[in-house]
Formats: structure tokens, C-alpha cells, sequence
């Protein structure tokens, strides 16, 4: 490693040159990569900002948190889930797995370190990747492959909203929100109807809070279950044999004998079908935990989208007006890509999301792979990670080959 001193207003800065790939981001895709380059005995270094593996989880997700999908479903590659958990592991279950995950391949990641940027140079034909520690210092890796495993969820999105400044009560992100314990008997307008905004509003229903949900758009609800198994498990082995249209005509079919109509509460279907919807835009269905059935009691109120927040309350696009106490954007998250990386070759859109959709957009130029933005959860990400790893696994492998042969016996 060498140190480049600077002037003593500047932050210190340090190069370091890397044997086998760089990976950036310790979350269940960052540790899948990892995993799979140690069964082939090739070395890595992860960069992760926070202090800990799998930040979202650990930091960002609210108490009663549950993997919406069959545990099955959600395996990192080369370890099974441990027999005696439940069906759907709980967020803390899954951190203990990602924890035993880690130590049982021996991954350490760098932690505390931010990276600020990446980029390509094609002289050498290195990556050059700096990242920040707390208190400046900057320290610059070196390698021939960068993993880009920070994922779709690296930021949070909180959209503009007309008044927001002027409310008097209390604004937070879902990334916030961890138990509705302490809004109770307080009015909640919950901004975003998807899986977390949900279910948000089922937490605070049974803390004795009052949500209100506001829907901007179409969102399918889907049960969790249908004929006794896991929806997603049965549209899997649908997909096998029929096409995504039909399969979608049988969910929906289904879901409707189960729920009833969503429509009559609100929630207008989108003209394309749940699966349809999640291959174009990645935008994944609700899949029902119980807030379903407190919506039809009336206890969970939908309301329309939001236009603006006064000091008391908001006004919605429809006209009408009413006070709350709090309001929670559950508006989700995106990737920080676009704001590291340079020198991508045009593989990341402006969005920070693979220009070419899977399953060939794990590889991009120049030794750079992605993990984790395939937009099909924990199962697309292992996937990725496979194929990354292993692809990495076999040119590393071919260059320390070709080294050793230029190496002339004593």
C-alpha cells in the first residue's frame, strides 16, 4: 500500500492493489458473491459502508418484518435455511442465517468504508474504486473485476410533495418506522400501498393506531396462500408449462374467490396481470398478511393520492381534506449506482439499473458484474451471484495459470 500525503487540510489517501475481485456492498448479494469465490478458493475484498452485513435489514426494516416468500425461496446459494425455522422467517431469523452465512465461509468485510467512486482505467485495464472512511481518509483499491452488489435498495426515495414543510406533526420514511407501539390512538396517513405500506398499516392497526393509506396508482393483492401452498410457489411451477398471461389469469381468478373484489375498496387492478407487471417494471404484487381483511372492515382506510400536506393535515387529489397526527412514506427505495460509478460502458441507465434485462445482465465490460438488480428478490440475486462468481472463479484462474507460466525455473 502507499500513502500520497497531502497538505494538511486535505484528507489522507491511500492506494492498495487487491487480489481477486473488489465487491462493493456486504447485503445478501455481496455475501452470495463472496461465498461462491471462496468454494473456488478465490480471494475478494467487500467494501460495505455501514458497520455491520445486510444494512437494510439491520437498520431499515420495521420490527415485525417477515420474507413475504417461502423460505425455500430465499436461500443464498451452497446453505439451506436451518429446519427448525418457520415457513416465512422473521427478520431477525433471517439476520441470524446472514450472520452464520457469513462466518461459515469466513467473510470479513471491510466495514465503514463509503465508496465515492469507480472507474475503469484502460491502460491497465483496472478498476480503481475509492472509498471513504470516517474522518476522510480515502483509500483507493485496486483490482481487475468489480462486483457492483449494493443492490436496488441503497437509497431511500421520499418523493416531493406540495406543503410537506408547513405539517406540524411528525414525517418519516418507512425506512424509519419500526413499530406502531407509539402512534397509538394517533390518525396515520400512510404514503404508498405496497408490501412494507401494507403492512405498515396492519402494524399500527393492531397498536391501537388509525391509518389511512393513500393510493396513487393500480396494485394488485394477491393472498400469501391459495390451494394450501405458497402463491409464488404455485405462478413458479405455473410459469413451467404456461404462458405468463395465462398464469396471471389463474391468480387473479383465484385471488378474487379469496379476497373478493379489491376494487370495491379502492384498490383498482392494473389492466396487466401481477407477473406480467413484475417482469416490465419490477414492481412486485402485495402479497396479503392480514391487512387485507382490516381494509374490508373498514379499519385500515384507503384514501386517494396525496396533492399536498397543510399544518394539520393533507388535502388529496380528489378534493377532500383530512388532519393526521403523522404521515409515513412508504414509498420505497433505489440504487445509488449512478452516483459512484463511472466508466460503466453504458451497462447502468440513469436509475441505476442494468440497461439489458435478465438473465444476461450480470455481466457488463471491462471486468464489471452487477447481483441483485435482477428485480427477482433473494432468489434472482443468488442466481446472479452464481454466475458472477463463477465467471470470475474461471479467469482469475486462467490469469494465475498464465502468470506462473512466464515464471522461468531456478
Amino acid at each position: 500500500m502507499q500513502d500520497q500525503a497531502v497538505n494538511g487540510a486535505s484528507p489522507r489517501q491511500s492506494s492498495c492493489m487487491v487480489d481477486g475481485p473488489i465487491i462493493v456492498g456486504a447485503g445478501p448479494s455481496g455475501l452470495a458473491v463472496a461465498a461462491t469465490l471462496r468454494k473456488h478458493s478465490v480471494p475478494f475484498t467487500i467494501l460495505e459502508r455501514s458497520d455491520d452485513i445486510a444494512d437494510l435489514w439491520t437498520n431499515r426494516t420495521y420490527g415485525r418484518l417477515r420474507l413475504h416468500l417461502p423460505k425455500v425461496f430465499c436461500e443464498l446459494p451452497h446453505v439451506r435455511f436451518p429446519p427448525d425455522f418457520p415457513a416465512y422467517p422473521s427478520k431477525h431469523d433471517f439476520l441470524r442465517y446472514l450472520h452464520s452465512y457469513a462466518a461459515h465461509f469466513s467473510i470479513a468485510p471491510l466495514f465503514g468504508r463509503a465508496v465515492t467512486r469507480a472507474r475503469f482505467d484502460e491502460a491497465t485495464s483496472l478498476w480503481h474504486v475509492s472509498a471513504a472512511v470516517e474522518g476522510g481518509e480515502v483509500t483507493e483499491y485496486v483490482s481487475r473485476w468489480l462486483v457492483v452488489a449494493s443492490g436496488e435498495n441503497a437509497e431511500v426515495v421520499v418523493p416531493r410533495v406540495k406543503g410537506r414543510e408547513r405539517f406540524a406533526g411528525e414525517v418519516l420514511h418507512s425506512s424509519e418506522y419500526k413499530s406502531g407501539e407509539r402512534f397509538k390512538g394517533k390518525r396515520v396517513l400512510v404514503v404508498g400501498c405496497g408490501n412494507s405500506g401494507m403492512e405498515m398499516c396492519l402494524d399500527l392497526c393492531e397498536h391501537g393506531a388509525i391509518p389511512f393509506m393513500s393510493v396513487r396508482s393500480g396494485v394488485h393483492v394477491l393472498p400469501r396462500e391459495m390451494l394450501g401452498t405458497s402463491t409464488f410457489g404455485i405462478a413458479m411451477k405455473l410459469l413451467r408449462w404456461l404462458p405468463v398471461k395465462l398464469v396471471d389469469r389463474f391468480l387473479l381468478l383465484v385471488a378474487k374467490m379469496i379476497l373478493g373484489s379489491t376494487e370495491k375498496y379502492g384498490l383498482k387492478r392494473p389492466k396487466l396481470g401481477p407477473l406480467e407487471i413484475k417482469g416490465v417494471t419490477g414492481k412486485s404484487p402485495v402479497l396479503d398478511v392480514g391487512a387485507w381483511s382490516f381494509i374490508k372492515s373498514g379499519d385500515i382506510k384507503v384514501v386517494a393520492e396525496v396533492e399536498s400536506l397543510g399544518c394539520n393535515g393533507a388535502r388529496f387529489v380528489d378534493g377532500s381534506e383530512m388532519a393526521f397526527d403523522a404521515v409515513i412514506f412508504a414509498t420505497g427505495y433505489r440504487s445509488n449506482v449512478p452516483s459512484w460509478l463511472q466508466d460503466g460502458g453504458g451497462f447502468f441507465t440513469d436509475d441505476g439499473k442494468p440497461r439489458s434485462r435478465c438473465p444476461g445482465n450480470w455481466r457488463g465490460p471491462n471486468g464489471l458484474y452487477c447481483v441483485g438488480f435482477s428485480g427477482r428478490g433473494l432468489l434472482g440475486a443468488g442466481a446472479d451471484a452464481l454466475r458472477a462468481a463463477t465467471d470470475i472463479a474461471g479467469r482469475w484462474q486462467e490469469e494465475t495459470v498464465a502468470a506462473a507460466a512466464t515464471i522461468s525455473p531456478v
